[in-house]
């Protein structure tokens, strides 16, 4: 930023001021552009470090051309260009969390643990925290940092461990305190701008929860945003998605804001209108008749359901939809909203993403067809991916919601359920770091299952009389499926083994499931020597194999997840994604032709007199680049 305004955005007048190339500026600049995309210098697809392809001293001579641009360089060249930790995940040699502060913090799984337990008797919500670990007049102690405006710091307990040791825990408030002032100050702001009482509601209850760090004001601002159908300005902020946290459960900080597409939202609420009828056709939910089972809500609310251009998405990773909020008593008992970005589908269909995988002959028809099955793919794990199951669980008060006297019987076992989740325990809560991989699996089940459906299909305008025919969505689904399966390997660390992004995870064990579990339906070749990977699809297999396939796994993730099953869970879906020597072989040449990543130009909006005025920028690196520094970030 010290850069553009130096020279105000005329790029080749600082590659002749500061003597670099125009080679190294261009590199310099994608670095730049790839930074802003994804909010710091780790991808949000894959949490892998990324460095700028070109030496410290030419950095150096760009950075003289502006004094201020020089003194920031010199307090972050040493991260910038250091190759580690290569990438987020437990602290260590090789990876690193700004949740878990002192690499020692996660050492004790005991500790972790019961500190959670701590947390959660004194409704203490995680998503808001960050953990540190450190030695005070040679006693032990964590620190649970809040993020909040409010400064303040109070004892919660001790923990006496079985290695003899007490360990103080404090709650500490004010993390972010300046980020978060800024942010309060902004959303008051706009409540006189909002455009209904709701909102005006809403926002008041986000900046409580902003200063004081309560998540359960949070909590209240979702219900009110649940209920705020169809606002002309749709809004998202706070701390909302627990990917990036090794354990699944303290959530990454982000906003969007975004203007509805009323023609593409007034097709996905036809779709909502009917969602009810499409969920009798889950695994779970077939064969009770005018029931759906105890494993399923009898009552499907239709969400609000909005297709929305984003003006503004601030956050590390750009999902094409988004569903929440993330609470899943609020999704049960109040609702929740399901968001599809246009303008970000628009721009994954320009990107054939893994074309190289596909055979020659069938890469333009993959072109053409692969954003229609996309979309639908998108759209259904969306409401019905994310939107479906019944967890069984207790109460405070020992009560369950099913009779404990004739419990269901599991359909993976035929005898009676034996787990459930117990009073004050939580889906991530339980399963952890798997949460989020396999809440995601489960919903990309759920949209590759029925995506298929002709009642479905022709909502959106696919029958046999269309350009794009219901055979043809099918049909390139699972040759999308295959090719992000295989793509999902990039983000697997063969070093530290584990996986960086819980999507690509997902897509994998899909893939290694059906490649078992479908008779043949994908045919893998793999040329070691010309470095080639072609996956194929049996179109005749794709209904006949590759569906029951799906709804076998879908069937086990759906009942682990809403049974607290986490031992089996972990034992299966673990055992699917384990990453061996010939899925590694696959991983060198889908490395060796990696597609470059997602960078999204978003726009700018200004108040000329009364009027709102919005500017686009080209979606280039440099347009990147002008975009950020014209919303005034310094």
């Amino acid at each position: 930023m010290a850069l553009y305004h130096s020279c105000d955005g005329q790029w080749e007048q600082l590659a002749t001021t500061s003597g670099v190339g125009m080679q190294d500026l261009d590199r310099f600049l994608e670095y730049a552009a790839t930074f802003l995309s994804n909010v710091g210098n780790y991808f949000g697809s894959g949490d892998q470090k990324f460095t700028p392809d070109i030496t410290e001293g030419t950095l150096t001579r760009l950075a003289s051309a502006s004094s201020s641009a020089s003194k920031v360089l010199e307090k972050i060249k040493g991260p910038m260009l250091s190759a580690l930790p290569h990438s987020l995940g437990r602290p260590g040699p090789l990876t690193q969390s700004s949740y878990y502060l002192g690499e020692s913090c996660l050492e004790s799984s005991e500790d972790v643990s019961r500190i959670s337990k701590l947390m959660e008797d004194q409704c203490i919500l995680p998503e808001n925290t960050r953990l540190k670990r450190y030695t005070s007049s040679g006693t032990d102690c964590y620190d649970i940092v809040q993020a909040s405006v409010v400064e303040d710091k109070s004892t919660l307990g001790i923990l006496s461990g079985s290695d003899a040791s007490d360990k103080i825990i404090h709650l500490v408030k004010g993390d972010h305190i300046e980020e978060l002032r800024q942010i309060c100050d902004c959303l008051h702001q706009a409540i006189p701008y909002a455009s209904s009482p709701a909102q005006q509601k809403m926002l008041q209850q986000i900046i409580d929860s902003f200063q004081t760090g309560s998540l359960e004001a949070y909590r209240e601002s979702q219900r009110t945003w649940v209920n705020d159908k169809a606002p002309p300005v749709e809004t998202v902020i706070g701390f909302v998605e627990p990917y990036r946290d090794p354990l699944g459960i303290r959530s990454e900080f982000e906003g969007i804001v975004g203007i509805p597409d009323l023609a593409e939202t007034k097709i996905l609420s036809s779709l909502a209108s009917k969602a009810d009828q499409f969920v009798y056709k889950l695994p779970w939910v077939e064969g009770h008749g005018t029931h759906k089972g105890p494993f399923e809500k009898e009552l499907f609310e239709p969400p609000d359901f909005s297709s929305i251009n984003s003006l503004a998405y601030w956050s590390s990773i750009i999902f094409p939809g988004i569903n929440l909020p993330n609470y899943n008593d609020i999704r049960q008992n109040t609702g929740y909203k399901n968001i599809i970005f246009s303008n970000r589908m628009v721009s994954e269909s320009s990107r054939a993403r893994g074309l190289h995988m596909v055979d020659k002959p069938e890469q333009d028809t993959f072109k053409k067809h692969r954003f229609h099955a996309y979309y639908i793919w998108v759209v259904l794990h969306e409401i019905l991916g994310h939107g479906t199951g019944r967890f069984l669980t207790e109460s405070s008060d020992g009560s369950l919601n099913f009779n404990p006297d004739e419990p269901p019987l599991n359909p993976l076992t035929g005898n009676s359920v034996e787990c459930w989740y117990r009073a004050g325990q939580t889906w991530t809560g339980v399963f952890k770091d798997l949460a989020t991989t396999v809440d995601e699996c489960r919903a990309e089940l759920v949209g590759a299952y029925l995506i298929d459906d002709l009642d479905i299909l022709r909502i959106f305008g696919y029958t046999e009389q269309s350009e794009v025919k219901p055979d043809d969505i099918a049909y390139n689904m699972y040759l999308q499926l295959g090719v992000d399966g295989l793509r999902g390997l990039e983000n697997y660390d063969p070093t530290t083994k584990k996986w960086g992004q819980a999507h690509s995870r997902a897509h994998f064990a899909m893939f290694r499931h059906l490649l078992r579990d479908s008779d043949g339906l994908y045919t893998v070749i793999c040329d070691t020597e010309k470095m080639t990977l072609t996956v194929k699809v049996d179109r005749s297999r794709v209904i006949s194999h590759g569906k029951p396939s799906l709804g076998r796994m879908l069937m086990k993730l759906h009942i682990y997840r809403c049974t607290a099953d986490i031992s089996n869970c972990r034992h299966f879906y673990e055992e699917l994604s384990q990453v061996d020597d010939e899925a590694l072989t696959w991983r060198d040449i889908v490395i060796s032709k990696k597609d470059p990543p997602l960078a999204f130009s978003q726009a700018n909006t200004y108040l000329v007199e009364n009027d709102v005025k919005i500017k686009e920028y080209e979606p280039t690196v440099r347009g990147i680049i002008q975009s950020w520094a014209e919303r005034s970030i310094h």
